[in-house]
């Protein structure tokens, strides 16, 4: 599994975080867009009659393209070679829209371009809720958190609940909590498992919780811009906090660690009896792995010489120790969980591949 930060790190940027940040709820026509000779782009916030500039991030850009329905690879060509235009582009479809869109801001700048039904469940809050939970869990370790410029992740063990897939090969229980402020993901809750040997870390996709980032429409009593203030909509909050400490207790509970554990531990009666090369090149079709992750997969495929599924399984969530993107390494250990849920017939198609 990735390393990621300290616990006291996580907590000192969430409090910074909390005190930088600022949610705002505008009206289309209050917004302006600004590049400048650099293709540093800016948006400009009428706040109470005083022009506000904030600088955009590359996330935030290509929200803002996707809901002007302008082709992101052509907002960016616009911005770097032609930034008048992209500049003309971007008001003439702000000005024309009566909408209201939620900017999310942080240390100056806008971080996301989101929809005003978009629900905050915000990283301070929940981690407030759920540490408490998962310290209480027998015997745990928090054995990789990370706050990222997309999600948080919260990634726990407990040594008390074990099971060994061969003699010597032993996993242990956790669980993951993650979240995303900006857009890019539910708050989730979902099993982990993770293998001693090699530290790998697999997420399974099954019994999980999912929180979308959805509610009603915010700031419409007039045409002014909005700040969202921190304590709207927190009762709720608190509500569905207590459905994460059921399901946390759940995630880890010996049925459900068992029942993941052996789904695992099935993939080591599925000989990849084609050829591994081209076993990793389906898996890299199916699951859209670029060059260096798929050969990365090859390498511990074939180093660690298990030609089964579950030797698979393992130079997947293995190799993801090595990126170096905390999101993408993340996504790796989700990708182990998707593969032990395959059926027969996609198991044919990786182990039979020539």
């Amino acid at each position: 599994m990735k390393s990621g930060r300290t616990l006291v790190s996580l907590a000192q940027e969430l409090e910074r975080q909390m005190h930088s940040k600022k949610d705002l709820i505008v009206p289309s026509q209050l917004v302006h867009h600004s590049t400048g000779d650099d293709g540093q782009t800016h948006i400009i916030v009428n706040e109470a009659g005083n022009p506000v500039r904030y600088g955009v991030t590359p996330l935030a850009r290509r929200q803002l393209a996707d809901k002007l329905k302008i082709p992101h690879s052509y907002f960016e060509r616009m911005r770097e070679e032609q930034p008048v235009l992209l500049d003309r582009n971007v008001n003439t479809w702000l000005q024309s829209e009566d909408d209201r869109r939620m900017l999310r801001t942080l240390d100056g700048q806008v971080r996301a371009v989101l929809s005003d039904r978009y629900r905050r469940l915000d990283n301070f809050d929940l981690a407030e809720s759920v540490l408490p939970i998962l310290q209480q869990l027998p015997d745990v370790r928090f054995e990789s958190v990370e706050l990222t410029e997309t999600r948080m992740y919260l990634k726990c063990i407990t040594s008390r609940l074990t099971y060994e897939m061969a003699p010597g090969d032993v996993v242990q229980a956790g669980v993951v909590i993650s979240n995303s402020e900006v857009g890019q993901g539910t708050l989730s809750v979902q099993p982990l498992l993770y293998r001693l040997v090699c530290r790998n870390g697999l997420i399974a996709a099954d019994r999980s919780l999912r929180k979308t980032h959805v509610g009603r429409s915010l700031g419409t009593e007039d045409d002014g811009l909005q700040v969202y203030q921190d304590d709207t909509l927190r009762a709720d909050d608190k509500a569905f906090f207590l459905k994460v400490r059921d399901v946390v207790q759940a995630a880890v509970s010996e049925a459900s660690f068992r029942q993941t554990a052996q789904k695992l531990q099935k993939t080591l009666k599925i000989p990849l009896v084609g050829d591994p090369v081209k076993t990793v090149e389906v898996l890299a079709q199916r699951y859209t792995l670029n060059d260096v992750e798929r050969s990365g997969v090859l390498r511990h495929l074939i180093t660690e010489g298990e030609l089964s599924g579950y030797g698979l399984v393992n130079a997947v969530t293995h190799y993801s120790q090595e990126i170096d993107d905390y999101d993408r390494a993340t996504e790796f250990e989700a990708l182990g969980g998707k593969l032990i849920e395959l059926g027969t017939a996609e198991w044919k198609g990786l182990a039979e591949a020539i």
